[in-house]
């Protein structure tokens, strides 16, 4: 089956996964955390791509960003995506591929989800169980978003400052958002969007998007169309 081409719009939040081959470990030590973030940083302001939340996993990275301009995500993504491999190749004395083929990702209605992939993606190292809170991990923006800690790298959303009136106040509001985990549907719908590059929405935002773009965004029914049987009954 042919891949679905991506899309791309600007102003409009994607939820972005990208593994290593065959799950392999992309992140040995912090030298390559480090290494990764700084691209990270380089290109997203390079490509005017916001980063909202962000999570480095041993072997996949997960981002929640939102383009200035529709091919800003690709760009960004590809650029990282060829400086860490040859970065990671050269420290460890390898060669060939690095990464699982082509990054994922998919489109966000911002108003019903977005604050949803914020605690989805800062959770991942909770959910792997490598810490007991996601305020123990290192690298991820669970300690910018939700404990102030400078950074240049993490831009807040509009629906993040919507949660208090100063900084400090979106800082305990947005920690109150982690006294649940993301599960049930709600895991699965974020987990199967980017998995197949589908749009991450209600129905009318799934239909503005494919208006947009006249690409599909949404699963497609399996096996054949509605009445093709009396279609090929009257060839």
């Amino acid at each position: 089956m042919a891949r679905l081409k991506r899309v791309y719009l600007e102003n409009v939040p994607q939820h972005i996964i990208h593994r290593g081959n065959n799950r392999q470990v992309c992140f040995s030590c912090e030298a390559d955390f480090i290494a990764y973030i700084g691209w990270l940083k380089e290109y997203a302001n390079k490509y005017e791509v916001s980063i909202h939340a962000w999570v480095l996993m041993t072997n996949h990275v997960h981002l929640l960003c939102t383009p200035k301009k529709s091919d800003g995500i690709s760009r960004m993504m590809q650029s990282i995506g060829r400086q860490y491999v040859r970065y990671f190749n050269y420290t460890y004395q390898r060669t060939g591929t690095l990464w699982e083929g082509r990054y994922k990702s998919c489109l966000v209605q911002a108003e019903d989800y977005l604050l949803h992939l914020y605690r989805y993606i800062e959770l991942n190292p909770v959910r792997a169980n490598m810490v007991n809170e996601p305020s123990e991990y290192s690298w991820s923006s669970y300690q910018i978003n939700a404990l102030g800690k400078e950074s240049t790298l993490c831009t807040p959303h509009r629906l993040y400052l919507a949660l208090g009136l100063d900084k400090k106040a979106c800082e305990i509001a947005y920690r109150g958002l982690f006294k649940a985990h993301v599960d049930g549907k709600l895991l699965d719908d974020i987990r199967q969007s980017v998995n197949k590059g589908m749009a991450l929405g209600n129905e009318r935002f799934k239909e503005d998007i494919e208006r947009l773009t006249a690409r599909r965004v949404t699963v497609g029914k399996r096996g054949r169309p509605q009445g093709w049987r009396k279609l090929k009954d009257e060839v």
